[in-house]
């Protein structure tokens, strides 16, 4: 990870180059920025990132910016020259205004005020009459009044704009740029606390192995799995945010496996049917942890003294709702089995962790033994 400027490497640290250029400057980096700011979700978007990135590339390079302006005033003048002879009196300046504009949007202040200031001329020249001098009247200082009034807060409008998109690339740069790190922090988090959890069980395994009491060995070497499955479900979750749609079933896929791994029970399969849905953090430790539990239970109890069985894991919405199934095809339950009596470990374990959940918890026969749990579903960390 890369080192921060304050202890503890947790402070991310943001360069603000912006700070230290000029009235009309506009760093590199923040145009490559803008390229991003819009979202290629909509039709139009494409064009005005092509326009970005054109100002990008003429921006870096201010001297390239008057040529452009010179080439779109060459351009009106033509064609207000070719159109000179279809248009009414009364309009020296129509193609002129959008050349100054789009100089000044892709170049820059400067280029866009030559192409004004050429064009103004031109058009005066031109175009206003007395035609072909630089005679000023009543009419022609009136249209020039009005030409130098449109164009000014043209170039205005279209600086001030141009800033503002410039602030809010920026802005979304460093959001990026900060959210990106929040992940990896959270991340080597996660691989922390992983560790300490592993870690704390390895000790408590090594401790099971000096103590002479049965029960209590039994014990420790139950705690030490529990600490070490928690740590692998931390360890899986890699986002800050949760899990995603598609990582719910390689989730609880790859979850069950470890536990059958761990229980060499091989022979034992496990499908997952998990639909689109997405749970964040605070509850996707808590679920897994059940699924754990459940699992565990099964390989225990359902599937003891038998070389093949199935565990069928179910992750469904339902509304508002989370529905969790994880069903056997093992022994079922005992006579007389009630939930709220039971004196299991794990199913109080379970249980607890379905209050925090705000769930409900139902354990029954069905082919085997079937539990499910139905959560309120939050997709926020809040």
């Amino acid at each position: 990870m890369p080192k921060s400027g304050r202890p503890g490497g947790l402070n991310p640290q943001v360069s603000r180059p912006h700070e230290r250029r000029g009235h009309f400057q506009t760093p590199a980096v923040h145009l490559s920025a803008m390229r991003n700011l819009l979202a290629p979700h909509q039709p139009w978007t494409h064009g005005m990132q092509a326009l970005l990135t054109l100002a990008s590339a003429f921006r870096r390079r201010p001297l390239w910016g008057y040529p452009v302006g010179l080439v779109a005033f060459a351009l009106a003048l033509g064609i207000r020259f070719e159109v000179d002879a279809i248009l009414p009196s009364g309009f020296p300046y129509l193609t002129f205004f959008p050349a100054v504009i789009l100089t000044c949007f892709l170049a820059g202040f400067g280029p866009g005020l030559l192409t004004a200031v050429a064009s103004g001329l031109a058009a005066w020249y031109f175009f206003i009459a007395p035609v072909r001098t630089f005679d000023l009247t009543v009419q022609s200082s009136l249209a020039l009044g009005f030409y130098v009034v449109i164009v000014s807060i043209d170039i205005l409008l279209i600086e001030v704009m141009y800033r503002a998109l410039t602030r809010l690339a920026i802005e979304r740069a460093r959001s990026a740029e900060l959210a990106a790190q929040h992940g990896v922090l959270f991340r080597e988090l996660q691989h922390r606390v992983s560790n300490n959890l592993q870690l704390t069980g390895a000790l408590l395994e090594l401790q099971a192995e000096r103590v002479r009491d049965r029960d209590a060995r039994e014990a420790l070497s139950v705690a030490s799995r529990r600490l070490a499955l928690l740590g692998q479900i931390h360890r899986r979750l890699r986002d800050p945010g949760g899990l995603t749609a598609g990582g719910m079933r390689d989730f609880l896929r790859d979850l069950c496996r470890d536990l059958i791994d761990t229980a060499g029970a091989a022979q034992i399969r496990c499908d997952v049917d998990a639909g689109a849905v997405e749970i964040n953090a605070d509850q996707a430790i808590p679920l897994g942890l059940i699924v754990a539990e459940l699992v565990s239970n099964a390989l225990e109890h359902a599937y003891a003294g038998t070389d093949q069985g199935c565990i069928r894991i179910g992750c469904h919405p339902d509304g508002p709702m989370l529905e969790l199934t994880v069903a056997d095809n093992g022994r079922g339950l005992p006579p007389g089995f009630d939930l709220s009596r039971s004196e299991s470990l794990g199913l109080q374990i379970v249980r607890a962790l379905t209050d925090q959940l705000q769930g409900t918890f139902t354990l029954s026969p069905h082919e085997g033994t079937i539990a499910r749990l139905r959560m309120p579903l939050k997709t926020d960390s809040r």
